[in-house]
């Protein structure tokens, strides 16, 4: 599965040829080194990693050194593991840009780490109603409600949904629209939204449910 990381910018619109406006993600993805290589004979399955944004030998323990060392290239902050059909067609030490992944007109799933909303009541976190607030209700129009499962079980399942922390987690967006490519500044434009924040580092691959 051909995969790449990168950093989101930011959101834009761009016109397509009807003059329409087209909302727009733009990361900057890539280049990206081939740092490891799987093999089934070796290590059970077939897959590479892939290391993304250099960083200087005194940011990184002897460990990271010594495994860059061994690709040839210099220590990066980001590492992804990607399962492969073939690992002989990589390369130690192989540079991967956008242009060998993606190209305008395909469609992406994005992977990044969605942003934190804090404590989160379960009208927010999960959709849910509320209660009624005419007279003689009282001021809990915003609380759940029962929770319990009468004398038996007398217990509250694991997994309900309740109150806590929003956000935060790992999300994937699948089957985003690749409106632009600009190999020569490794910049990706998707269709739509992208998880996570200004800054965020996101992984982007080739849709594996919708490859048209």
């Amino acid at each position: 599965m051909k995969t790449i990381i990168g950093e989101k910018l930011g959101m834009t619109q761009v016109f397509d040829d009807e003059n329409r406006a087209i909302p727009v993600t733009v990361i900057k993805a890539g280049p990206v080194h081939v740092t490891q290589i799987k093999r089934p004979e070796t290590d059970g399955y077939a897959a590479i990693q892939i290391a993304y944004k250099e960083m200087t030998t005194n940011r990184s323990n002897r460990a990271q050194v010594g495994h860059f060392a061994k690709a040839g290239v210099a220590p990066h902050r980001y590492i992804v593991e990607v399962r492969v059909d073939d690992p002989d067609d990589y390369k130690l030490g192989q540079e991967i840009t956008i242009g060998d992944v993606l190209e305008a007109g395909q469609r992406a799933d994005a992977t990044g780490i969605s942003k934190g909303k804090g404590f989160a009541g379960v009208m927010k976190r999960h959709g849910m109603k509320g209660q009624g607030a005419s007279h003689g209700v009282h001021k809990v129009h915003r609380a759940p409600g029962a929770i319990g499962a009468c004398a038996t079980p007398a217990r509250v399942f694991k997994g309900k949904r309740m109150p806590g922390r929003m956000g935060g987690d790992q999300t994937t967006v699948m089957n985003l629209d690749v409106v632009q490519i600009d190999a020569d500044r490794n910049v990706l434009l998707l269709k739509g939204a992208v998880p996570g924040a200004k800054g965020a580092v996101v992984v982007v691959r080739e849709a594996v449910k919708n490859r048209g």
